[in-house]
C-alpha cells in the first residue's frame, strides 16, 4: 500500500478537483513544463548593494536572489509543491539546490549543494548559509556527500547503474526512499537555480528533472543593456533576465503570474529582505482549504445529505397517498 506522506513532504488531501486531475493527464514533469522569462532591473539591486557596502556589509546577486526565492516561497506557499506518482505534495521546508564549480576551469569538476530554509530567514541568514556551503565545497580535493554517493553508484557497470536508478525511482514513487538518500540527492528540492551570470552566461530555460521533486528551475543570466519603457519614455537600462521553467500541475496560471510579480516587487526593493519574515499559522496554501473551510464544507455536506433524505421520505409519502387515491 502506498504511504501517503514522505520524509520531504506531506500529501495534500483537500486540493481542488481540477488540480488533482492534472497529474493524471500529464503524468511526467516534461509533459507539464511552462517556460517564461522574467526581466529584472539591475539599478535597484546595484543601489542596494552599494548602500550596504558603505555600511560595511557585502552582498552579491547570488545572496539577494536566493533570499528573494526563500521569501517568495514563504509568501506564496503553493510554489513549494511537487508531484510524485500523480499525487501533489507540499514540501516540509524550502530547499534550494545549485551547482558549484570547484575550480573555475573547464576541466574542473562540478558539485551540487542543497540548502534548507524555513522561510523566515533574513538576507543575512541566507548569506551566512551560502558563504558557508560555498567555502566548504570549493577546491579540487573537496568531496561532499553528493560526490561520494555519485562515485559509489558509478563504480558499478552500466547495467547495474541502470538497475540502481530504476530501484531508487520506484522507491521514490512509492514514498519509500529514505531521508538520508533524499538529502544527498540534488534532484529533491523546492527549486533548482543555475547562476549563469557568475560565468558571464546568458539566461537559459533548464528542464525540470523527471527524477526527484524539482518543480521549478531558475536560470539566472548575466545583465545586459536593454530598452525599458518607464513613464512613457524609452530608456536604456541594465536588465538581468531569469529563465523560469515551471511545473504547471500544482499551481494555476494566475498564481504563477502573481508570484512572478511578487518576486519582481521584492527585487525592486531588496531592503525588505533585511528583516526576518514571520509566517502566520493561519496562512494557507493556494487551493488548499483551511480547517475552518473544511469544517464548513463537512457541515454543508451533512446538511445536504439530511435534506436529500427528508426529500426522499416526502416523495415516498406522496407516492403512497397517490396509490391509495387511485385504489
Amino acid at each position: 500500500m502506498l504511504k501517503k506522506n514522505r520524509p520531504d513532504g506531506r500529501y495534500i488531501k483537500n486540493i481542488n478537483p481540477y488540480q488533482k486531475l492534472m497529474p493524471h493527464i500529464m503524468p511526467h514533469r516534461y509533459d507539464a513544463q511552462n517556460l517564461c522569462k522574467v526581466d529584472v532591473l539591475c539599478e535597484p539591486i546595484d543601489k542596494f548593494i552599494k548602500e550596504q557596502y558603505e555600511q560595511g556589509k557585502q552582498y552579491s546577486y547570488v545572496d539577494i536572489m536566493l533570499a528573494t526565492i526563500v521569501r517568495l516561497f514563504a509568501q506564496r506557499p503553493s510554489l513549494n509543491r511537487f508531484v510524485m506518482n500523480k499525487r501533489i505534495y507540499q514540501h516540509n521546508d524550502i530547499t534550494i539546490s545549485f551547482a558549484v564549480k570547484k575550480v573555475l576551469r573547464d576541466d574542473s569538476e562540478d558539485t551540487t549543494v542543497k540548502l534548507h530554509f524555513t522561510g523566515e530567514e533574513s538576507l543575512d541568514d541566507v548569506k551566512q548559509q551560502v558563504d558557508k556551503v560555498i567555502s566548504a565545497n570549493t577546491g579540487e580535493e573537496v568531496y561532499n556527500s553528493v560526490d561520494k554517493t555519485a562515485k559509489f553508484l558509478t563504480n558499478a557497470p552500466h547495467w547495474l547503474i541502470s538497475m540502481f536508478v530504476g530501484i531508487l525511482s520506484w522507491m521514490d514513487r512509492h514514498n519509500l526512499l529514505p531521508a538520508s538518500l533524499i538529502e544527498v540527492s540534488p534532484f529533491h528540492n523546492s527549486v533548482f537555480i543555475t547562476f549563469m551570470k557568475s560565468i558571464k552566461g546568458d539566461y537559459i530555460y533548464h528542464h525540470c528533472y523527471d527524477f526527484g521533486t524539482t518543480g521549478i528551475f531558475v536560470g539566472m543570466g548575466k545583465e545586459r543593456s536593454e530598452p525599458v519603457v518607464q513613464c512613457g519614455e524609452v530608456k536604456v537600462q541594465r536588465v538581468m533576465n531569469l529563465g523560469m521553467v515551471l511545473d504547471e500541475r500544482f499551481c494555476d496560471g494566475l498564481y504563477f503570474v502573481n508570484s512572478m510579480r511578487a518576486m519582481k516587487a521584492i527585487l525592486r526593493n531588496p531592503a525588505v529582505l533585511l528583516e526576518r519574515y514571520r509566517i502566520h499559522e493561519e496562512e494557507n496554501a493556494h487551493g488548499v482549504r483551511s480547517d475552518t473551510m473544511r469544517k464548513h464544507y463537512k457541515q454543508l455536506a451533512r446538511q445536504q445529505k439530511k435534506e436529500r433524505k427528508q426529500q426522499r421520505k416526502q416523495d415516498r409519502l406522496i407516492s403512497r397517498q397517490r396509490a391509495k387515491k387511485d385504489d
